[in-house]
């Protein structure tokens, strides 16, 4: 590839060299300007021959020339591995060389798909990338200038083309239509088309239509098109192809309307011709073969030709063509209708065939009665003038005459409907009849379809008489002797020595007196076929189930479809049967060990048998006759009164088996109660009773035969007497019972089983299942009497009756409590608290037991317990419960009681109170000493002062003044709980309850029940 750009130095370099040349071409212009007289100045004169005259120098300046860009090769839109070929065009000089552009960028030389040689650049399409807007500029080899960009010229590059094919028009065709294909292509057009026929090529044309003027049935077929161009050539892909179907037009049925063609003058006729089905067609009537044109007497109505008054001019034959009404489409003439019009009356005519003087019976006549015109007749026949109830066709025939057929016959014709036309009668013929020997045609040999080269040998003759001639027929036509066939007219036997198919066909023969020309009857027919294959063998089975079980019957039946006098060999297991050689092998009662192949094959001929080929093979299965199973569909057998029972029996994958069932070894037949159907499984009793105890069974039998199955093993069905009795049982029986305790009850039914057991609680059902109900703890909301009842069955069929209630009561049990019994008095002289248990609102005897943090303390039961700082060192929560030996034997559990560090509680009281203590006995003593030490003032009129210091009977009755201070000290001492009024509305008083903290902080209030064994001091408290 050329190099396509003609600089190689730097943009510096060449923008030096470009001002040098530009110099040089202006300086050498103007020498040589200067040397030109009729140069036009440009830059002023200079002078030539002296100072005074001066020669003017002019310079002249060339604009490069702008490249043209040209198309070399044929076109601009391509398709790939396609070229196309661009000249770029600088007139005047070759001294150029070229830069070449594509969408304005110019083209480097080292795609090998563009290819520029000197002016020339050629492009390889190979994608479509190759797509764009070529141009390119010129650079003049000596002085480096460059020519402005060239005009541009856009190449485009196409995907390989598919052309698409439309045929007009689309439907199926008639020879001598025209048709037109159309190939179209969807880029560039300047294409040749190519055209092919079966995938055979048939034309290339400019065009892109093919049009065949006129078809042809061997222009059917597929058509397909494609588009080549170039002298590469570059082909498109094919186009789909498309079926063009011919068929020859329908050929016109021409059928005549009225009774008859054959007519006399002023009558009817009426022709329709018709195109099948279709109404599509108009139609052209023909006679003689010329088109005719509708007049007063020729009424052309669509496809019917009305003659309305027919006469000799309309003699002659009538066609019919068709014209398809918007196809060009002619189909050729109808059948002929030949129209006869007479002009005169028939004259009838009677023939007898044969025309023998005497006939001999067996024989057979037919008279023939001719009407010489028209036709339509109906034709009536006489016997001695005596009207013959026969068929009223022209041909009477006696096919076996008897000797009462003498007599003399006539005939007669007649035609039309209602006032008919009736001819006179024919001439009579006389027939006598007597009775003649029949020759008896036998066969020598043992059959008469026989094989190729099999001789055969057939045997006429007339008992009792040797006075007959024979005659020989093959298919009605007689025989004459050659080399296979041989007879002579005096002996009775025809041999064939060698039997070919050209000797097929029914022989008979004939016996002629060889006195006379009386011909006796042909005897009966014997067929001779002679076989040009061998026979094929077929096998059959009857019955043809897939299995079959011990004891039934079977037989299998051999076809030979070719000859007879066959003996058959019998197979099984490719193992010949020692059976008898008939067609049909019968198997009377078959077993197990009948099981296997079967074939059969043929044989005949008494020395050199012929052995037919084997039939095919047809298997035999035998099993062991099945036992039906039987099955509860119910639940139990064990049923109660009016309670239904559904047995099934049937054998497992088979429906061929119908049913009878059994009660203790009889038969049963169905009835109110007991429903079953031979073609069902099931056995249904509506409503048991005890009739209907006993021991059920069933068998099968075979639908298609007389097969019956073993009996089935038995179900025993029971029916109880009466109704089950439902008994209701607690645990424990006592019908007082307290909160939290447990009770069960339990339904019991007393027979039978498949019991759903119902509960209810003063009448009203429980939402429990199961035999067994427990509730557990007991509430006072589950008081009530409770009762239960079983059902049984899918839908509920059964209920027992209810069982006796019983009932329940519940009280709350009755709660422990704990009370604190050390006094405030006690405080300062012990170190102990003393907590007592008892059971609330109870006026039984009960012994306690107590528990820490939970756990039972091993003490023996007390209504005390003592909590001292060696057994409680840090706070504890204690409960108690009371117990006893009647009922209820345990209370609910006391609430929490929670103690404190008793010892320093004790000191830090004690503390407190000598501080308090002490600090009275100081105020009494600084009182007393301010008295003593105070000098005496005189009354100036104030109140005497109250006294501070009151008796404790004073502060009994007073309101306003605070009780001493008696706390008792908790983890929160900060803490002080309110004051509660007492009961005698003082708001302290000697009964004030110590404040216990419980585990919540929350205060409660104190009892006054030991008020006198603490001689009025402190008192216990309760947590």
């Amino acid at each position: 590839m050329s190099q396509l750009s003609s600089t190689v130095s730097t943009h510096a370099a060449q923008r030096k060299m470009w001002l040098i040349k530009v110099f040089s071409v202006i300086y050498f212009t103007a020498v040589c300007e200067a040397q030109d007289t009729d140069a036009t100045p440009l830059f002023g004169y200079i002078s030539s021959a002296s100072p005074t005259s001066v020669t003017p120098v002019i310079t002249t300046v060339y604009e490069p020339p702008v490249p043209l860009l040209q198309l070399k090769s044929s076109w601009l839109e391509l398709f790939p591995s396609e070229k196309v070929e661009l000249t770029c065009f600088i007139s005047g000089s070759s001294d150029w060389n070229f830069i070449w552009y594509r969408d304005g960028t110019e083209i480097q030389s080292a795609d090998p798909n563009l290819s520029a040689d000197q002016s020339v650049l050629t492009i390889t399409a190979a994608t479509q990338m190759y797509s764009g807007k070529y141009a390119c500029k010129g650079q003049h080899k000596i002085k480096g200038v460059t020519t402005q960009i060239s005009n541009s010229l856009e190449v485009k590059v196409h995907v390989q083309p598919k052309p698409t094919l439309i045929r007009d028009p689309n439907f199926d065709m008639f020879p001598g239509e025209s048709v037109t294909f159309t190939c179209m292509v969807s880029v560039f057009s300047e294409w040749d088309y190519l055209w092919y026929h079966n995938g055979n090529k048939i034309k290339e044309l400019k065009t892109n239509t093919y049009t065949i003027a006129s078809i042809a049935h061997s222009n059917s077929g597929q058509y397909h098109c494609k588009a080549k161009r170039g002298t590469g050539p570059f082909y498109t892909q094919e186009s789909d192809k498309i079926s063009l179907q011919i068929s020859d037009p329908p050929t016109p049925s021409l059928s005549l309307q009225s009774p008859w063609s054959d007519v006399f003058k002023t009558e009817k006729v009426k022709l329709s011709c018709k195109v099948g089905s279709s109404s599509d067609w108009t139609f052209t009537w023909y006679h003689s073969h010329k088109k005719l044109q509708q007049d007063s007497v020729l009424k052309m109505d669509g496809s019917y030709l009305d003659i309305i008054s027919i006469a000799q001019t309309h003699e002659g034959d009538y066609t019919c063509k068709a014209h398809h009404r918007s196809r060009k489409v002619i189909t050729g003439f109808s059948n002929t209708v030949n129209v006869i019009v007479h002009d005169r009356n028939p004259a009838v005519k009677l023939t007898r065939n044969p025309e023998y003087k005497v006939m001999f019976t067996r024989e057979s006549v037919s008279f023939n009665c001719f009407i010489d015109l028209s036709s339509g007749w109906e034709y009536l026949w006489y016997k001695d003038s005596t009207q013959i109830n026969a068929a009223s066709v022209n041909m009477y025939q006696i096919s076996t005459v008897g000797t009462s057929d003498t007599g003399l016959y006539k005939c007669q014709a007649k035609r039309g409907s209602n006032q008919f036309f009736k001819t006179e009668s024919s001439q009579s013929i006389h027939l006598e009849v007597q009775e003649t020997p029949v020759p008896s045609l036998e066969q020598s040999t043992q059959w008469l379809d026989v094989f190729p080269h099999e001789p055969v040998n057939l045997t006429c003759g007339i008992k009792g008489s040797s006075d007959w001639m024979y005659t020989w027929y093959k298919d009605g036509q007689q025989i004459q002797a050659d080399k296979t066939v041989s007879f002579d007219l005096d002996k009775t036997s025809l041999s064939i020595s060698s039997a070919s198919p050209s000797h097929r066909g029914q022989y008979s023969c004939r016996g002629q007196l060889k006195r006379s020309s009386v011909i006796s009857k042909v005897s009966l027919g014997l067929t001779l076929d002679v076989y040009d294959r061998n026979p094929a063998v077929k096998l059959t089975r009857n019955p043809e189930y897939k299995v079959m079980f011990t004891r039934e019957s079977v037989s299998f039946n051999c076809f030979i479809d070719l000859s007879s006098g066959w003996e058959y060999l019998w197979y099984k297991d490719s193992t010949q049967i020692n059976a008898a050689s008939v067609n049909m092998y019968q198997i009377s009662t078959v077993g197990t060990s009948d099981t296997g192949l079967y074939k059969c094959q043929a044989k005949r001929g008494s020395n050199q048998f012929f052995k037919t080929e084997s039939s095919q093979s047809i298997p035999l299965e035998v099993q062991e006759t099945p036992v039906p199973s039987l099955e509860q569909s119910t639940q139990w057998l064990d049923v109660f009164p009016h309670e239904p029972v559904n047995l099934t029996c049937g054998i497992k994958g088979s429906s061929d088996w119908m049913y009878t069932w059994y009660k203790d070894g009889q038969q049963i037949q169905a009835d109110k109660t007991v429903s079953f159907d031979l073609d069902k499984t099931s056995l249904s009793i509506s409503s048991a009773s005890p009739s209907h105890r006993g021991q059920y069974s069933c068998r099968g039998q075979l639908k298609r035969s007389s097969v019956i199955s073993k009996v089935s093993l038995g179900l025993t069905l029971d029916v109880y007497d009466a109704e089950p009795t439902v008994t209701l049982i607690q645990t424990p029986e006592h019908r007082l019972m307290h909160t939290g305790d447990s009770v069960s009850f339990s339904c019991h039914i007393n027979v039978s089983s498949g019991w759903e057991y119902l509960w209810y609680k003063n009448g009203t059902r429980l939402p429990v299942s199961g035999s067994n109900h427990t509730i557990s703890p007991v509430k006072t909301a589950d008081t009530g009497s409770y009762t239960c009842s079983g059902k049984r069955g899918r839908n509920a069929d059964f209920s027992s009756n209810h069982s006796l209630g019983l009932g329940l009561d519940i009280e709350e049990r009755p709660q422990a409590n704990i009370d604190l019994l050390t006094g405030w008095s006690e405080v300062f002289s012990t170190d102990s608290l003393v907590l007592r248990c008892q059971v609330q609102k109870s006026q039984d005897m009960w012994n306690y037991t107590w528990f820490k943090e939970g756990q039972p303390i091993t003490l023996p039961p007390s209504e005390k317990y003592i909590v001292t700082p060696q057994n409680d060192p840090e706070q504890s929560l204690y409960t108690c419960q009371g117990i006893r030996t009647g009922r209820p034997s345990y209370s609910k559990p006391s609430d929490t009681f929670k103690t404190k560090n008793l010892l320093v509680k004790r000191r830090v009281l004690l503390s407190i109170s000598g501080f308090i203590f002490f600090a009275i006995i100081a105020v009494i003593i600084g009182f007393t000493v301010l008295r003593v030490i105070r000098k005496p003032v005189e009354d100036d009129g104030r109140p005497e002062e109250a006294n501070l210091f009151l008796t404790n009977a004073e502060l009994r009755n007073r309101f306003d003044v605070p009780c001493p201070m008696v706390e008792y000290i908790t983890d929160a001492e900060l803490n002080a709980p309110a004051k509660e009024e007492g009961e005698n509305g003082m708001l302290c008083s000697e009964t004030t309850p110590l404040p216990i903290t419980s585990p919540d902080n929350e205060a409660v209030t104190t009892e006054n029940h030991d008020k006198e064994e603490n001689n009025g001091g402190l008192v216990s408290f309760k947590q």
